[in-house]
Formats: structure tokens, C-alpha cells, sequence
């Protein structure tokens, strides 16, 4: 089992920045694929970003391509998403997911609400 808890979400104005980080337990962290995924009110979740569990390979979705990045640090047990020149319609819930694959994934998080005002 693996629990998943994030944390740095809030308000922020348009060009701004955060840090999502996510916090797990459970001893097979550093064999799961992470990953992050967000969801708009009204619209269904999306993905956003996910880490290979060597670190070796990240993907993104077009629309944070370029402007945020997924870490993972297996020793701490942790994965973030840096997101800079953040937008209104990064307007969402970010939640963090872990599994084999992410399509789908096996464990969510909580989610974190991000609001960027214009």
C-alpha cells in the first residue's frame, strides 16, 4: 500500500510560480512510475507530468510543456512539480499519482488546490 500526500498548492498571480511536492509512504516508492495530474472544475482530470522511477524519463502534457518540471527524489521518498509562468487556466486541483503505469494509476493523492488569478 502507498499513501500519498501533497502539499504547496495556493493563490498566486499570473506569471507566477510553485512547488507541488508529494510526500509517500510504503517501501515500493522508488519502483512506481509518479506522477501528476490536475482537475478543472467542471472538465475531467488530465495529466500533467510524470517521472520514470529512475529519474531517467519525464513526459509532459502540451499545455505545461516547457513551463514546469517533475523531480523525484526515492531516497526521501518525495516527487515535485516546479510550474512557473503559471496561467488562469492552470486553475485546478493537482493531485499526485504512483504506479506501474499511470494509465491508470494505482494510488492517488489527496490533491492540492492551485488558483492563479489574472
Amino acid at each position: 500500500q502507498v499513501q500519498l500526500v501533497e502539499s504547496g498548492g495556493g493563490l498566486v498571480q499570473a506569471g507566477g510560480s510553485l512547488r507541488l511536492s508529494c510526500a509517500a509512504s510504503g517501501r515500493t516508492f522508488s519502483q512506481f512510475v509518479m506522477g501528476w495530474f490536475r482537475q478543472a472544475p467542471g472538465k475531467e482530470r488530465e495529466f500533467v507530468a510524470a517521472i520514470s522511477w529512475s529519474a531517467g524519463s519525464t513526459s509532459y502534457a502540451d499545455s505545461v510543456q516547457g513551463r514546469s518540471t517533475i523531480s523525484r527524489d526515492n531516497a526521501k521518498n518525495t516527487v515535485s512539480l516546479q510550474m512557473n509562468s503559471l496561467k488562469p487556466e492552470d486553475t485546478a486541483v493537482y493531485y499526485c499519482a504512483a504506479g506501474r503505469t499511470l494509465t491508470p494509476p494505482n494510488y492517488w493523492g489527496q490533491g492540492t488546490q492551485v488558483t492563479v488569478s489574472s
